[in-house]
């Protein structure tokens, strides 16, 4: 499958990988794009890249819970294909945890039935890492059994297994992709926002970093543009569906040695504040990519401290700005 001659559509479109896998889709010369977001944490500036290159990009404020009205836009604007990246923040799930978990499972259910009655040929549907919990293997296969620790990560777990009762019982397939912790420009950096825009913000307004729990806990980094392509270069690949795939590097990295580069980025040489660990926190998570290295897609990822050099200007040049 080519995206070229197809009318695509991504939900979460104008979030933080959205928005990315927007722009690599933009590049592949689809019919269309539409960009479905109720802008729970997205934004429309995320996407002026992406409507600079691309003139079929069109953007629906919408949430896509809203079945009825998400299949109503598949049908008239006659989409092929769809990315599944809607969602609501893993810390969302701490405030309001029955629709941290639900939204995931509501929005798989509307888009697995759109593909079963044949509204859709294609669904590529972003899990996350998660949905296993702290690490039992180390690296982490796809086989990794799903313990998730959190709401939000009982949730993507719920979806997943929804895509399997639907493939078992009706014979769709669906890629299924689990992305490990991402970065780089775009990631919310508000309400809910990750460890690495968080430390960033704090030294950009002259705050010592903050430390949660004791710093040993592991996280595999993949720089957002990276998951963006691979999807994108997955997502076209009919043999793939049916398929799990994680993305990630395959590199373990301790939150302590993060803050530590990202404190060396920013030529910060002062104290480290701590604070408690966080309530579900995963202690280890490094993605085993050997069925991403066996389709080629681990050749040319981006290394952490570039990523972070790259993070750190965005964010720097953004400061004092709303």
């Amino acid at each position: 499958m080519e995206y070229s001659g197809r009318s695509v559509l991504v939900t979460g479109g104008a979030g933080f990988i959205g928005s990315h896998l927007v722009d690599a889709l933009a590049a592949r010369g689809p019919r269309a794009i539409h960009v479905v977001d109720n802008l729970f944490l997205g934004r429309e500036e995320n996407l002026q890249d992406a409507r600079r290159a691309f003139a079929g990009l069109s953007f629906h404020r919408m949430d896509a819970t809203d079945g009825a009205a998400l299949r109503r836009l598949i049908r008239e604007q006659k989409v092929d294909t769809v990315f599944n990246l809607a969602t609501k923040a893993l810390g969302y799930s701490f405030d309001d945890p029955a629709d941290a978990f639900h939204v995931n499972t509501q929005i798989a259910g509307h888009l697995l039935e759109a593909l079963r009655l044949k509204e859709i040929e294609h669904l590529i549907h972003f899990s996350s890492s998660e949905v296993y919990g702290s690490a039992q293997t180390v690296p982490m296969p796809e086989s990794h059994p799903l313990l998730p620790h959190t709401p939000y990560a009982a949730g993507k777990a719920g979806a997943d297994l929804m895509v399997r009762s639907y493939e078992e019982t009706f014979g769709v397939r669906v890629l299924t992709l689990r992305p490990f912790n991402n970065y780089g420009p775009r990631q919310n950096e508000g309400l809910y926002a990750g460890v690495i825009p968080i430390t960033m913000r704090r030294l950009l307004r002259g705050e010592a970093p903050l430390l949660q729990g004791t710093g040993e806990q592991t996280r595999d980094f993949i720089f957002v543009r990276d998951t963006a392509r691979l999807a994108v270069e997955l997502g076209k690949r009919d043999d793939l569906k049916g398929r799990t795939i994680n993305l990630g590097t395959g590199v373990e990295v301790s939150i302590k040695t993060l803050l530590h580069r990202i404190c060396e980025i920013a030529g910060y040489r002062g104290p480290v504040s701590t604070a408690p660990a966080r309530a579900g926190d995963v202690q280890r998570h490094c993605a085993d990519v050997r069925a991403l290295q066996a389709l080629g897609g681990t050749g040319s990822l981006q290394a952490l401290e570039g990523g972070l050099a790259e993070t750190w200007a965005w964010y720097r040049d953004r400061a004092g700005k709303p």
